[in-house]
């Protein structure tokens, strides 16, 4: 007797189909990708090609977009992780159509389109707005703070830098006076040590962070000026003393231990609930169906001056995409809270629902204190009316939603798409990948809804 088993001819001449078609099923990813790549018009990406043909042939940019929102929906981000599925998986291989471009052409594109692709972000959810998939009657608001491409052991205060940059120019010093000595002062022998020419070197990384230490001096002190004048005015015009800790003076609040990161300036200390990281503050704004409708990064650890620039740029978006409806509630925890944010109007119009105190205390208050009763007493502050809504009826049931909207999607987006971590460095490259991440989000939610008929 003879096994009956499937052939297994490795010098067969197509283990593959002929056809790219056949690779994959028609309801794949892959496919939905570059459906969708076709919908967005790329032409910023073409400008910086020639058009007379000259020149070696260069990947076509709507393969490269392709390439990256693919990887990127998938967790890919690392260029030579991309290069290597380029070569062996076969999503990857009909996005391509075969072709395999090297990590450093995939990371070079990714560096010199930092402004087009974070433009993708509108693009992607224009087709997500097409779809009906953006409601804006409630939407949610918040910021989680993301590892940047350095080590908290990078961290240096300014009396350090100033020694490390002294140091690192008396070692130039010495090199040049012993380069003159050796090869004569007319055979360039007064040239910077290669280190030092380099402007990304480290010596330029330290002088910035020396200018950033010193601008935030006078800076620091007027912030914490006006954070007293900000209270006396509120306790004059109220007849009561202002709630909270009263701010330091300007003199005693300046931090002589503050640090810069030298390898990414632009980084900051973040506070988690883990500890300290060395990041940046991401914030999206997203919708009842998780689907994203403003991103940003920014420096800044608190959210508190997040609240309107999010909004403004929620609403610009709004615009652009072509959504009739206006966004109705937005909702936000206590990061947000502040009498300055619930008295200045917001953008388009919106309804506030922030919360005024850390999430398991609002909860608790929520749980048991009993309803408010009767008209809104005229002498309550910004805040104090902020608890009241949140204390009704309906602030109850619409603040429940923030954590099931917003939430869920830094959780798809950290977790699960293993992005904890920038890895890139300067606050624009962060800001480009973080649209990108964003994008990619919404761009899953489109493809998993069902609704375009692609799939």
């Amino acid at each position: 007797m003879a096994y009956n088993f499937l052939p297994c001819d490795r010098n067969q001449a197509y283990l593959l189909p002929p056809s790219l078609s056949d690779w994959l099923p028609q309801g794949h990813l892959a496919w939905f990708v570059l459906d969708a790549v076709e919908q967005i018009d790329l032409w910023p990406f073409y400008e910086r090609y020639r058009t007379d043909g000259v020149g070696n042939s260069a990947f076509n940019p709507s393969l490269m977009v392709g390439l990256l929102l693919y990887a990127y929906c998938t967790g890919d981000r690392s260029s030579r992780r991309i290069e290597r599925f380029c070569q062996s998986d076969v999503a990857y291989k009909v996005i391509t159509a075969n072709q395999s471009p090297d990590h450093c052409t995939i990371s070079r594109f990714r560096k010199d389109n930092e402004a087009h692709l974070k433009r993708l972000f509108l693009d992607v959810l224009r087709l997500c707005a097409e779809a009906g998939l953006v409601r804006l009657g409630k939407v949610s608001l918040d910021g989680t703070k993301v590892q940047a491409n350095a080590s908290l052991a990078a961290n240096r205060t300014l009396k350090h830098l100033d020694r490390e940059v002294e140091q690192m120019l008396a070692e130039a010093a010495a090199r040049d006076a012993e380069e003159d000595k050796t090869f004569g002062p007319d055979n360039r022998g007064d040239e910077l040590p290669d280190d030092l020419r380099d402007r990304n070197s480290r010596l330029n990384r330290l002088k910035a962070c020396q200018e950033r230490l010193e601008r935030q001096k006078p800076d620091a002190h007027q912030a914490q000026q006006d954070k007293l004048d900000q209270r006396q005015a509120r306790e004059e015009a109220t007849g009561k003393k202002a709630r909270g800790r009263k701010p330091k003076l300007p003199d005693e609040a300046e931090n002589k231990e503050a640090k810069a990161n030298v390898t990414d300036p632009d980084s900051r200390i973040m506070k988690t609930r883990k500890g300290y990281v060395q990041g940046l503050n991401a914030q999206v704004a997203v919708t009842e169906d998780q689907v994203i409708v403003a991103e940003d990064v920014t420096q800044q650890e608190n959210d508190k001056q997040q609240l309107h620039p999010m909004l403004m740029q929620a609403e610009a978006n709004r615009r652009g995409v072509g959504v009739q409806d206006k966004m109705g509630v937005v909702l936000a925890d206590a990061g947000y809270s502040s009498d300055e944010n619930f008295t200045t109007p917001p953008a388009g119009g919106v309804e506030l629902l922030v919360a005024t105190q850390k999430d398991w205390k609002q909860r608790k208050a929520m749980r048991d204190q009993p309803r408010p009763e009767g008209p809104i007493p005229t002498c309550l502050s910004a805040t104090e009316r902020m608890e009241r809504q949140l204390l009704t009826q309906r602030g109850r049931e619409l603040y429940k939603l923030r954590s099931q909207t917003v939430e869920p999607v830094f959780g798809q987006i950290k977790d699960v798409r293993g992005f904890d971590r920038f890895m890139r460095r300067g606050i624009d490259a962060c800001r480009s990948e973080w649209s990108l991440i964003c994008a990619t989000h919404n761009l899953l939610k489109l493809w998993r809804s069902r609704k375009t008929g692609w799939n």
